[in-house]
């Protein structure tokens, strides 16, 4: 950034970690890596016993492997640099690292959101139409989905690195963050924004609000198709669907929140974004692999059998 105020194009930003808190960032940094740890197991584990179990090799647990995966790379793409900031005071980002970090976060949020509608078509199937579900979900049909929610996050996010690399920078090059966020990084600019803005909402509606409206239609459907069952496949069909409204809620809540933040709220010297911020790319991580390993039978069964096996083995 030109320290004379001309415009300029930014060579690198200073990432910022928790403002106010930079005296304890250094062991906030532990449970911080922690948390990074479990989710990294945790999500590598249920791909493994997914991977490992034939009798798993059905659409939801195929999409549960997706979504564990795209939790992994979400998390990798933003805390290994934060761990740096807190730890070694590493602050500082080159633009076009800043602008690959940016792309991977919501190019993986996107994915992420469309793996869930996936999941949440693959249970309104399962019920309410039982006995198409075998012949609408083939495996050839649920990897063609993963593709196209590769497709539909990188197809949403390519104009990124465009609309960025058109701004110029000649206000400051500090981010309130400890990664990079298109919302954070436009406002450092010191031309029109409104592209980028414009940009930014087409990206939410056509990804998460679309999504999310599908997700609740599909919900609505399968709560119709429940009310007309028996207690007891009432409580068996909610039992398939309680792990992924969970997960859903742990994905979208935090997002939405942090749009709402960064749309509405003051940038500078608030810790609130910060933490939502490192909420959402955390967060759902972690708790992912709890809550399907917790609520889904078959899972929890396979964990608690590969953990004797280990302790037998171990023993002498």
């Amino acid at each position: 950034v030109d320290p004379s105020g001309n415009e300029s194009s930014a060579t690198y930003f200073i990432l910022i970690g928790l403002p106010g808190l930079e005296k304890a960032q250094f062991w906030l940094a532990f449970p911080l890596c922690s948390l990074y740890l479990i989710a990294v197991l945790g999500n590598l584990t249920v791909i493994y016993i997914v991977r490992t179990e034939h009798s798993l090799h059905e659409p939801m647990y195929i999409f549960l492997c997706m979504l564990s995966g795209l939790d992994i790379l979400i998390s990798t793409s933003s805390m290994p640099r934060m761990m740096a900031i807190f730890w070694f005071n590493s602050t500082t980002i080159q633009f076009e690292a800043c602008l690959l970090q940016m792309f991977a976060i919501h190019s993986l949020s996107g994915m992420e959101s469309t793996v869930l509608l996936a999941m949440a078509f693959d249970r309104y199937v399962a019920i309410c139409h039982p006995l198409r579900h075998a012949t609408v979900l083939t495996l050839p049909r649920v990897t063609k989905i993963g593709m196209a929610a590769v497709v539909r996050g990188t197809a949403l996010m390519a104009p990124l690195p465009i609309f960025i690399k058109r701004l110029p920078f000649c206000r400051s090059n500090i981010l309130s963050h400890s990664y990079c966020l298109h919302q954070d990084v436009m406002k450092l600019a010191c031309a029109d924004i409104h592209v980028n803005i414009i940009y930014g909402l087409i990206v939410i509606i056509s990804a998460i609000g679309l999504d999310s409206l599908l997700i609740s239609l599909s919900y609505l459907l399968i709560l119709k198709t429940v009310l007309g069952l028996t207690r007891e496949a009432q409580a068996k069909a909610f039992g398939t669907c309680v792990s992924h409204v969970c997960a859903v809620f742990i994905f979208y809540v935090p997002f939405i929140g942090l749009s709402m933040v960064h749309r509405f709220g003051k940038r500078h010297d608030s810790l609130l974004p910060v933490i939502m911020a490192n909420t959402y790319l955390l967060v759902p991580p972690v708790l992912n692999p709890i809550v399907y390993g917790v609520k889904t039978k078959e899972i929890w069964q396979r964990i608690l059998r590969l953990f004797h096996v280990t302790t037998h083995t171990s023993d002498p």
